[in-house]
């Protein structure tokens, strides 16, 4: 369903631009260290890791294994799906002034059914954005801004994520860091959706915060394993019902990665690429697509 969707293509299947600066307030306990999938291809003189993420984890998470540390010890650059830069933010914020805000829009309100308009009334009231804010947005950034809210509140951080530990080290070493995508690129993806997809996405950002505790720990846990079809079952099961979302979130990206990455097999080094673990799983996924190319993709984590 698009409720739950919407969780899970912000945590783990591509999209932390909006996530990426959120602070928490809640400390998570301490995890046995997880051991999320890790692929490579390569030819003679290139190799690709993959890495599937999850955007958000709780604070002092530990997810890196020895392994993972040598791989990343031993690759000459990282790319991820996007960048915002944080010490000059000034082009993230007016590309989302752009495209997250358009004057004329019916009232926020009017975007739910009136059974669900006390909870998203509620819901605006604990982000602490005026409700006459939420009027001029679009749909979807209405919705990550209310989901945002409910991640923060689980303790739940952009800060302890993988891409931003991976660039962190990554810049430490003074080795360069790409992306897949612009904050344009990325942003356009929903802001191209339909009226009626947003509105659902609006819908699932304003469910109990029970619910999303609850999908949250499932899906961490699928991760930390490194249960690959289990995440690949949870995303098709929830994308089932929108051809539309699956198309512009997954089919497309998976698609223009997949060719990414065979264009990079043309240059020689070793790369690590970083994109949402929803990304890397079962059919269609861009580990799927590389092998119906013909490379050999072998797990190594």
């Amino acid at each position: 369903m698009l409720v739950r969707m919407l969780r899970r293509v912000l945590a783990a299947l591509g999209v932390q631009l909006l996530l990426a600066t959120a602070s928490a307030a809640n400390t998570a306990s301490a995890a046995p260290v997880a051991r999320p999938a890790l692929w490579k291809v390569s030819d003679p003189d290139t190799t690709i890791y993959l890495f599937g993420t999850i955007h958000l984890l709780p604070r002092d998470y530990r997810w890196q294994t020895q392994k993972f540390a040598r791989t990343v010890a031993k690759s000459d650059e990282l790319v991820v799906e996007t960048i915002i830069d944080l010490k000059r933010p000034e082009e993230f914020q007016a590309t989302l002034l752009r495209m997250g805000y358009t004057p004329g829009l019916p009232p926020i309100v009017e975007r739910v059914p009136p059974a669900k308009r006390d909870a998203l009334r509620a819901a605006i009231a604990r982000s602490g954005i005026p409700e006459s804010s939420f009027n001029l947005m679009e749909t979807w950034f209405a919705a990550f801004q209310l989901l945002g809210v409910q991640f923060r509140a689980m303790g739940l951080q952009g800060q302890e994520g993988p891409e931003q530990t991976l660039k962190q080290a990554f810049a430490a070493a003074n080795k360069p860091i790409g992306e897949l995508e612009t904050n344009a690129e990325q942003l356009g993806y929903f802001d191209r959706l339909s009226e009626t997809a947003q509105r659902q996405l609006l819908e699932g950002a304003i469910e109990e915060p029970g619910n999303v505790t609850k999908e949250f720990g499932g899906m961490l846990g699928a991760w930390a394993r490194g249960d690959v079809s289990r995440i690949a079952l949870t995303f098709n099961r929830d994308l089932a019902g929108s051809p539309e979302v699956a198309h512009a979130l997954i089919t497309l990206r998976n698609s223009a990665w997949q060719a990414w990455i065979e264009n990079r097999l043309a240059r020689p080094g070793r790369v690590m690429v970083a994109v949402g673990a929803g990304h890397l799983a079962g059919k269609d996924s861009v580990i799927d697509l590389l092998k119906r190319r013909g490379y050999k993709v072998r797990r190594i984590q």
